[in-house]
């Protein structure tokens, strides 16, 4: 097996980690990126020393989604000047984290900040793969953990194919030791998911009770109902379904035996 020095920006966050240690995992060498680990995108600080050698940077990184403009400035700032540093170190791939169904949603402020950041990797000067994948199996918790006020949460009532994040990391690490692939198809899971059942059965499987009020709000408008969020034609099923991602926090979340 070859031994590929990979970069990871967004290292210290969920799929981030979850990344790296798939990397590892394979034998592979990893460079990790966050502005906690020294390395800050808005301002390029670290960037030159962090990719020196470096033959692939997977980018899983987050942004602001409060206001649009903030969250498009944030993503178009970061991803400049990591492309400008990869272009410095002869970086030969950018692989991108994206989300499904971003051109088909006008007025959520963190799809806006996605679409200017794939604008810029696919008009960008470092061969590149994005890769737009659908919501996490967490997402609904989530969401849930954004609205909760007093044991009530409010979540829109979405339609959904969530994916496995570790199958998201698993899907990253066969495409970062391989050749840029342009515009990769869908990620997906198995099957589709009503988002308000999946909170149900999430806060189920964690011992959990809040009362779920399913509304609009201004994050999740009308705008991404129906099928908008659901993977296109072009569709990479992974493998976890929602009910073995769900197994696994009634595992966690299991209450603990007394010792004696």
């Amino acid at each position: 097996m070859i031994v590929v020095r990979i970069a990871v920006a967004g290292a210290t966050g969920n799929i981030g980690a979850l990344t790296v240690t798939a990397l590892e995992r394979h034998g592979h060498e990893v460079v990790r990126i966050s502005r906690s680990l020294g390395v800050d995108l808005m301002t390029g600080a670290g960037l030159a020393a962090a990719l020196r050698g470096v033959e692939t940077v997977v980018d899983v990184t987050n942004g602001p989604a409060a206001d649009p403009a903030e969250t498009v400035t944030y993503f178009r700032a970061a991803t400049q000047n990591l492309l400008a540093a990869e272009k410095r170190a002869n970086v030969r791939h950018h692989v991108l984290l994206s989300i499904v169904g971003i051109d088909r949603v006008a007025g959520n402020a963190h799809y806006a900040g996605k679409r200017e950041q794939e604008r810029l990797v696919a008009t960008g000067p470092v061969p590149w793969t994005i890769v737009p994948a659908t919501q996490f199996h967490d997402f609904a918790a989530t969401v849930t953990s954004w609205t909760e006020r007093d044991g009530v949460a409010t979540i829109p009532p979405l339609l959904v194919q969530p994916v496995a994040p570790a199958d998201v990391a698993d899907v990253l690490t066969e495409i970062a030791t391989g050749m840029p692939r342009g515009r990769h198809p869908d990620l997906a899971g198995p099957e589709p998911q009503d988002l308000v059942d999946m909170a149900r059965r999430v806060n189920e499987a964690r011992d959990r009770s809040i009362r779920l009020v399913p509304t609009w709000s201004t994050l999740f408008g009308p705008d991404m109902a129906g099928d908008v969020l659901l993977p296109g034609e072009r569709v990479r099923i992974a493998p976890t379904t929602f009910e073995e991602w769900l197994a696994t926090q009634r595992q966690a979340h299991a209450p603990t035996s007394p010792t004696s």
